[in-house]
C-alpha cells in the first residue's frame, strides 16, 4: 500500500509532466530510487539491479519497470495498476550481453516513445553509463537529452503530509540522539554504541517504529573527529577524547539528520570555545531563515558569527533533505552557501550542519528544520551544545 493519498500521487505526476513540457520532453526515465518513490509509492531493496520509473506525456500512469522477482513489490507498495508494472527476466540481471535498460526499452516501444524526446537522470547513483548506452541503443531514433534533478527540484517543498512524517522522523531522532549520548562511556566498544543507536531508529516510539537511515551512524571519535565520514569499530572509547554523533531518525523513508559532539572528561578550551562560536552561528543562521531569504543569505549570518571567533569554514554548511535511500538523506538541490541564489520557501526541509574539522580535532553541531512563513521551525528538541560526561 502506498504510502500517500492517490491525489497527492495524481498532483505530484502532473507538476513531473508540467516541468517536462516545458524542457520539450514527451517522457523521462527516472531512475533515482527516491524519485521513484516520489511518484509512484514504491519501496523495496531492489536497486541493486536496474530499474527505472517512465513518466511519458500521454501515459495515463507512469511505467515501473523492474527485476522480475521485485513485481510484487511494485503491487505492494505503489499505486500503480497491474498493466503498469512491467517485470523483465532474471537472465538480465548482470550479465555481460544483456543489459535491463534495453528491456526497458522495448517497454518504452511498445508504449509509443521510440522516437520521443526523452529525458535521463545523468547523474543518479543508479544510472549507469552502460545503462544509457542500453537505452540509445535499443531506441536508435530516440533523442536522449539531460534531465537530471528534473523531479528533486519537484521534491523541495513538501506537502502537509510529508511534514508530518517529517516530524514523526523528529521524534524518532531526538531519541536515538538520547540513546546515543547515554551509551558512550569509557571502555564501552564502539560497535556496541552503533548497536544501539540502530535499535533506537528503528523501534521508533510506542506509536510509530522507525526506518532504515540512508547513512549509518557516523561515529568519528579521538584524532578521527578531524574528518567527518567514519563509521565506528569495535576499539572502545576513551577517556580525554571526543566522539561525534552524526544520525539520523527516519520514518518510511523521510529523514531528520542530526549531529552532535561528546566529550568524555574535561573538553581542551579549544573544543568549548569552538562549540561557543558554532552554536551561536548556528543560531543567527536560523533567525536569517525566512521565505524570500536566499540559501547564501543564511550561509552569511554564519559565517559572519564564526569568523568573530577566529573560524573559518570553506564547505556549504546544509542542504535540502527529506525522502531517500542510500548512500545519502540529501537531496542534491539547494546547499547553504556563497553563490546559491535559491530562494526559501514555506516547508522546505534543510539540514543545516557547519561542522568544523581541523587537522586532529573536530565539532559537530547540526539542525534540522522546516522553513515557515515565520521562520525556520526545527524538527528536534536535543539542546543544541557540546555534551560533556565526566
Amino acid at each position: 500500500m502506498a504510502t500517500f493519498e492517490l491525489a497527492e500521487y495524481e498532483a505530484r505526476i502532473a507538476r513531473t509532466k508540467t516541468e517536462m513540457a516545458s524542457r520539450g520532453l514527451d517522457a523521462l526515465v527516472v531512475t533515482d530510487v527516491a524519485n521513484m518513490n516520489w511518484l509512484t509509492g514504491y519501496d523495496g531493496w531492489s536497486f541493486y539491479t536496474p530499474q527505472c520509473v517512465v513518466v511519458g506525456q500521454e501515459l495515463a500512469q507512469p511505467l515501473w519497470i523492474g527485476r522480475g522477482m521485485d513485481a510484487n513489490g511494485a503491487r505492494v507498495t505503489s499505486f500503480l495498476d497491474d498493466a503498469s508494472i512491467h517485470p523483465y527476466p532474471d537472465d538480465y540481471v548482470q550479465s555481460p550481453v544483456k543489459h535491463p535498460m534495453s528491456y526497458a526499452a522495448q517497454v518504452m516501444e511498445r508504449h509509443g516513445l521510440a522516437a520521443k524526446r526523452i529525458g535521463v537522470e545523468t547523474d543518479s547513483y543508479y544510472f549507469s553509463p552502460r545503462a544509457l548506452a542500453a537505452l540509445e541503443g535499443a531506441l536508435p531514433n530516440a533523442e536522449f537529452l539531460d534531465a537530471d534533478l528534473l523531479v528533486n527540484w519537484l521534491r523541495i517543498v513538501k506537502s502537509p503530509a510529508e511534514i508530518a512524517l517529517m516530524r514523526q522522523a523528529g521524534e524518532i531522532m531526538d531519541l536515538v540522539m538520547a540513546t546515543a549520548i547515554e551509551a558512550i562511556n569509557p571502555g564501552v566498544r564502539q560497535c556496541d554504541a552503533a548497536a544501539a543507536i540502530y535499535r533506537a531508529a528503528i523501534s521508533g516510539t510506542p506509536e510509530f517504529g522507525g526506518d532504515y537511515p540512508a547513512i549509518v551512524p557516523m561515529l568519528p571519535t579521538g584524532i578521527g573527529t578531524s574528518t567527518p565520514h567514519l563509521t565506528w569499530t569495535d576499539t572502545p572509547f576513551r577517556t580525554g577524547e571526543a566522539t561525534i554523533l552524526e544520525l539520523a531518525g527516519c520514518r518510511l523513508r523521510y529523514h531528520c539528520p542530526q549531529a552532535r559532539t561528546l566529550f568524555l572528561g574535561t573538553p581542551p578550551a579549544r573544543l568549548t570555545d569552538a562549540a561557543k562560536w558554532v552554536v551561536e552561528g548556528i543560531e543567527n543562521a536560523l533567525v536569517a531563515v525566512r521565505p524570500g531569504a536566499l540559501a547564501e543569505d543564511v550561509e552569511r549570518a554564519w559565517r559572519e558569527t564564526i569568523a568573530k571567533g577566529g573560524l573559518i569554514k570553506e564547505s556549504r554548511i546544509g542542504y535540502s533533505c527529506g525522502l531517500n535511500y542510500p548512500p545519502d538523506w540529501g537531496e542534491h538541490t539547494l546547499s547553504l552557501r556563497p553563490g546559491d541564489t535559491t530562494e526559501l520557501r514555506p516547508d522546505m526541509t534543510l539540514h543545516m550542519i557547519p561542522g568544523i574539522w581541523q587537522d586532529d580535532w573536530g565539532i559537530e553541531i547540526s539542525e534540522c528544520f522546516r522553513v515557515t512563513e515565520n521562520g525556520a521551525e526545527p524538527f528536534c528538541t536535543t539542546p543544541r551544545e557540546l555534551f560533556v560526561k565526566g
